[in-house]
């Protein structure tokens, strides 16, 4: 999660290390900074950090809800742990994100501007993690509802739905950061020759896509024009336009 106020930023992770690193990272700028601990899936944690970033800064431009986990495979195959830790993370922790900022960035009266960063899972009939899926796809329908209530009140605040494909991102390293209470019970896991197969599948995309830098870039000029869909990776397009074909059609995938 990052908060952004005028050459100000404010960023909350549950790693410590990796907050150091990009705190690191961002010195060259001449930015304040600070950095609150925090795990996204806590309430008290999120408040915390909107608590101190008011302190710091005195307000937030640009909130960017970018916490994501990876875990499971089929609906009935992932187990409890595993829906339960991704639901906390991926959907929790934007609720918390916008339930927590929005009143304090519509007090401000000021353009402000909300980033949830979804996944093009969020925008298809597939993925071979389905907790993942089922996350992303509500994150899309919480930020076009948002949308509408911003709308409906002319406020200054905007909200945008980032929804990219592979990028290289950590994401299959996050095991490290699930909490103990929700690891896996010993035996399990399902199936676990297709789990490494679907892992390794993964990682070689994920090696190969879109740079960070990059689809920042791609972000902060989609949010010049006010844009609510952000759609990153142009070679996914054609599945989605599938995907909707295939509703208004009232047609079954393939």
């Amino acid at each position: 999660m990052c908060t952004i106020g005028n050459e100000s930023r404010a960023g909350g992770d549950i790693n410590a290390e990796n907050l150091a690193a990009a705190e690191e990272k961002l010195k060259h700028t001449g930015a304040i900074l600070l950095s609150v601990r925090t795990d996204v899936s806590k309430r008290e944690d999120v408040e915390a950090l909107a608590q101190k970033t008011l302190e710091a800064f005195g307000a937030v431009h640009l909130l960017i809800n970018n916490a994501g986990v990876a875990a499971g495979s089929s609906v009935w195959e992932s187990t409890w742990e595993e829906w339960e830790w991704v639901m906390n993370v991926n959907l929790w922790g934007v609720i918390n994100g916008v339930k927590i900022f929005i009143p304090l960035m519509l007090a401000q009266d000021t353009d402000a501007h909300i980033v949830n960063v979804a996944s093009v899972a969020g925008l298809l009939p597939d993925h071979p993690c389905a907790p993942y899926q089922v996350t992303k796809h509500a994150v899309v329908s919480l930020t076009e509802n948002l949308y509408y209530s911003l709308a409906e009140q002319d406020s200054k605040m905007k909200v945008s739905v980032l929804c990219p494909g592979w990028v290289k991102t950590e994401i299959l390293k996050s095991e490290r950061n699930r909490p103990p209470e929700l690891k896996n019970k010993p035996g399990s896991v399902a199936d676990k020759h297709k789990r490494v197969e679907s892992y390794r599948e993964m990682q070689d995309a994920i090696e190969k896509g879109m740079s960070v830098q990059e689809l920042t870039d791609y972000v902060f000029r989609a949010l010049e024009n006010e844009q609510l869909y952000v759609l990153s990776h142009p070679e996914v397009m054609p599945y989605i336009q599938e995907r909707m074909d295939n509703i208004l059609q009232q047609k079954n995938p393939l």
